[in-house]
């Protein structure tokens, strides 16, 4: 994140303020010290035109063609519950392996929340998918 925002020449200010967030708050997910929600990891993914694989070290490859800007929950849990089943994983079993509760695989895979970020590298690794594919904003699974 630091790369893109100093190679564009932006203060931590600039980027917080397009990002409606604190530059205290801003400042901690650069440092990586917090972990960024995934809305902010999309917009700021879309301010710099870039695919949040990048940004999260999956790939070298900046973007994807015909990349959309939402996230979709509702595709994303459709593809993390075929991901589960092609694995042959129950929910419990994936709650297990995120360290979670059992309740969260279920809500991803209804769309009723986006995949938390912090999850969603857990998962692009053990699935060894995009991570804009899984969240519905490619339609390419781009194999890591």
């Amino acid at each position: 994140m630091r790369d893109l925002r100093t190679a564009n020449l932006y203060s931590q200010a600039y980027i917080a303020e397009k990002l409606n967030i604190q530059r205290s708050t801003y400042k901690e997910y650069e440092l990586q010290n917090s972990i960024i929600p995934i809305i902010h990891l999309n917009e700021f993914c879309n301010y710099f035109k870039v695919s949040i694989d990048y940004v999260l070290g999956l790939t070298s490859k900046k973007n994807y063609s015909n990349s959309k800007i939402a996230i979709d929950p509702k595709l994303s849990g459709q593809r993390l519950k075929e991901l589960r089943k092609k694995h042959n994983l129950t929910q419990k079993e994936l709650a297990n392996m995120l360290n979670t509760d059992i309740s969260l695989p279920s809500k991803y895979e209804r769309g009723i929340y986006p995949i938390a970020t912090v999850y969603l590298y857990s998962l692009c690794k053990k699935y060894d998918v995009s991570a804009d594919y899984l969240l519905g904003k490619t339609n390419y699974p781009q194999y890591l």
